[in-house]
C-alpha cells in the first residue's frame, strides 16, 4: 500500500471525485483521498492522500493556494462562470466605457480580508442538502457571508472585456464569486471564463502528473518514486528524535517529556516538531508546550 501525497494535475471535464476513483483503479488502493475540490470545468494542482497520508487531508485543505483565473466583463450567470445560465448582460457601451485604470482599481480593491457569501453551485451543505443540489432544484437559500482573504493579487494580461490575473488566498475563497464581486463592483457584471490552480502549499504545477502519466508509471512500476512521504510536507518543521525509552511512547501517541528529546536546545513553545524514533522513523507531528515541559501529538501517521 501507498502512503503519503501525490501531486496531480487535474484536467478539465473530471471531477476532484472523479480523480480518487481513477486513481483507486490505476493503483489498485482504496485508502486515497483529495485534499480540495476543483470545478470539473478547472484544471491544475489536486494533492491526492495515500494510505497513511489521508491523516493530511484536512491539514493540506488548510493551506493557501494560487489560482490564475480569466474574467470576463459585462456578464452574470447562475454559476458565477461561464458554464452556467445567463442571467444578466451589460450593455455593450457600459462595458466599453470601462478604463483599464478603473478596472485595474476595481479588482485590485479585494485586496486583503472580504466578507463573501459562497455561490449556490457548490458543495457547501445548508441544512443537510449541498447548494448545488438545491441550485439544481431551483431552489436558492440564504447563504452567510464567510470572511476570507485575498493576500496576493496580480493583473496579468488585460484585454477588455476579459483580465487574466493570479490570486493567492485563504482556504474556502471562491474563485467564482471573486469574479462575481469584481464584476458587481464594477457595475457590470462579471463572470470567471477559466481557472488554473497552480499552487496548494508545497505542491506546484512542476512535477503535478496526469492520470496517463501516473498509468505509465503503474506499468513501469514506479508509482512509489512519486509518492511523497508525510514527513516532507512539513519540510520547515524541526526534526527531533526521540532517546530510545520514549519509543513505546511514541507508538502510543502519547506525550514525550523534554528530557526524552534527543539534542541540547529545547524546542520554542508551540513549536511544531517532526518526531522520529532513533532509527529515523517518522511518528508525527508534535507541538511542544513550554510550561509542560513536554511534547504534545497534533497528528500521528503510524
Amino acid at each position: 500500500m501507498y502512503n503519503g501525497i501525490m501531486n496531480v494535475y487535474k484536467e478539465a471535464g473530471f471531477t476532484s471525485h472523479d480523480v480518487v476513483a481513477k486513481l483507486r483503479g490505476i493503483c489498485k488502493q482504496k485508502k486515497i483521498g483529495h485534499t480540495g475540490t476543483l470545478d470539473p470545468d478547472a484544471v491544475g494542482v489536486l494533492p491526492v492522500c495515500f494510505g497513511s497520508g489521508t491523516k493530511l487531508c484536512d491539514m493540506l485543505t488548510d493551506w493557501d493556494k494560487e489560482y490564475i483565473a480569466t474574467l470576463r466583463l459585462g456578464v452574470a450567470t447562475d454559476t458565477q462562470d461561464l458554464s452556467g445560465q445567463v442571467l444578466f448582460h451589460a450593455e455593450e457601451e457600459t462595458v466599453s466605457a470601462l478604463t483599464p485604470e478603473q478596472v485595474r482599481e476595481g479588482i485590485l480593491g479585494f485586496l486583503g480580508d472580504y466578507d463573501q457569501i459562497p455561490p449556490m453551485y457548490s458543495a457547501l451543505k445548508v441544512n443537510g442538502k449541498k447548494l448545488y443540489e438545491l441550485a439544481r432544484a431551483g431552489k436558492e437559500v440564504e447563504r452567510r457571508p464567510r470572511r476570507v482573504q485575498i493576500r496576493e493579487l496580480e493583473i496579468l494580461e488585460m484585454q477588455l472585456p476579459t483580465v487574466r490575473f493570479r490570486v493567492v488566498c485563504s482556504k474556502g475563497t471562491y474563485i467564482r464569486t471573486l469574479c462575481h464581486d469584481i464584476g458587481e463592483q464594477l457595475g457590470c457584471g462579471g463572470a470567471m471564463e477559466t481557472l488554473m490552480r497552480s499552487r496548494v502549499g508545497i505542491f506546484g504545477l512542476e512535477g503535478a502528473l496526469r492520470l496517463s502519466e501516473i498509468e505509465k508509471l503503474r506499468d513501469e512500476d514506479k508509482i512509489s518514486d512519486v509518492i511523497i512521504p508525510p514527513d516532507a510536507v512539513f519540510a520547515a518543521c524541526r526534526e527531533v528524535k526521540v532517546t530510545p525509552e520514549a519509543r513505546r511512547l511514541l507508538e502510543n501517541g502519547n506525550k514525550i517529556p523534554s528530557g526524552m528529546l534527543a539534542g541540547h536546545d529545547l524546542p520554542q513553545a508551540k513549536e511544531w516538531l517532526r518526531m522520529y524514533d532513533g532509527e529515523g522513523r517518522f511518528y508525527g507531528i508534535y507541538e511542544y508546550h513550554a510550561g509542560a515541559k513536554e511534547a504534545r501529538p497534533v497528528k500521528m501517521f503510524l
